[in-house]
């Protein structure tokens, strides 16, 4: 398999593990989000409030709607965005601007990794770019799973295929809607996630001083999740921008500038971080599995070919 093929076989079972265990958080964090107007005592819910609303509406499996839009815009997702940002490492490595060691086989061993390491700032620029291409090719899906996970659309969108089919009829609008938040969102997100990773893992493979494969995936497990932790946390108001663009209909959410102003006058600065606690459990958990088993994947795969 060439590395291309094993990078994107990594980055698809990644995305999917994630996905498959951790839908429940994207949907109560929609519906956490998707809320509009000045929020009274009965309207401040909890998560286990809203999710005891949607099991009794849905049943448990209800915790999983919006599953298969979230596997159409996550699998390939992830695999294209671990993927090019792999690739894109590896050409931006053959600058002595980015690059901070020579990628040999005993870099590999003494870190765990298999993949090039760049300086801060090297990292910061991959990751932004990557990942807002591939958020722009795969916003339609974004919608979609959005609105599924929403209870508004709860009549309108029974069927994938009729909702993919009625979003691509209505136009670019609509399959693009929310792209602006999602890349202020993203590109900042996938930058600091990719600098602050590199950076844990390097130091923590300083400590662990250890080549196997148990210890990597410790260390890849630790800074992820870390990365994943910081990085949500400083970029959350653009998730919950992008979310009400994407779900609500009314005119007070057409565009970034009104939505901004909406939400700031509802409900203030709280406002920008409905369901921050929910999108940071999801990235911590997300990064954890997906990093650990694309980088896990990656080892094997190297060690096989080298065997």
């Amino acid at each position: 398999m060439s590395n291309v093929g094993q990078h994107l076989l990594s980055g698809g079972l990644s995305g999917l593990a994630s996905t498959i265990f951790l839908q429940p958080f994207d949907l109560l964090k929609t519906r956490l989000q998707q809320r509009d107007g000045r929020l009274g005592i009965r309207q401040r819910a909890s998560v286990l409030r809203v999710a005891r609303e949607v099991i009794t509406a849905d049943g448990v499996l209800g915790l999983w709607r919006g599953t298969v839009p979230s596997l159409f815009r996550n699998v390939p997702g992830v695999a294209l965005y671990m993927t090019s940002l792999t690739q894109a490492r590896m050409a931006m490595a053959n600058s002595s601007y980015f690059i901070i060691a020579p990628i040999t086989a005993g870099d590999s061993s003494k870190s765990g990794s298999v993949l090039p390491k760049l300086s801060s700032q090297g990292n910061l620029l991959a990751g932004a770019v990557t990942r807002v291409a591939v958020g722009f090719v795969l916003n339609p899906f974004s919608v979609l799973k959005a609105r599924f996970e929403s209870n508004i659309y709860r009549t309108q969108y029974n069927s994938f295929p009729r909702a993919l089919a009625s979003i691509i009829r209505a136009g670019p609008s609509e399959l693009f809607k929310g792209f602006v938040p999602s890349a202020m969102r993203d590109a900042p997100y996938a930058g600091i996630f990719v600098a602050v990773y590199e950076s844990i893992k390097r130091q923590t493979s300083h400590i662990t001083q250890s080549s196997s494969v148990l210890s990597s995936a410790g260390v890849h497990t630790l800074s992820a999740a870390s990365a994943g932790a910081i990085s949500t946390l400083i970029t959350h108001p653009f998730d919950v921008i992008k979310t009400k663009v994407q779900v609500r209909q009314e005119d007070r959410y057409h565009g970034l500038r009104r939505t901004v102003q909406t939400i700031w006058a509802q409900r203030g600065i709280s406002g920008f971080f409905d369901g921050a606690s929910l999108r940071v459990s999801r990235k911590v958990f997300s990064s954890a599995i997906g990093w650990a088993v694309y980088e896990g994947l990656l080892m094997v795969l190297n060690n096989g070919k080298q065997s």
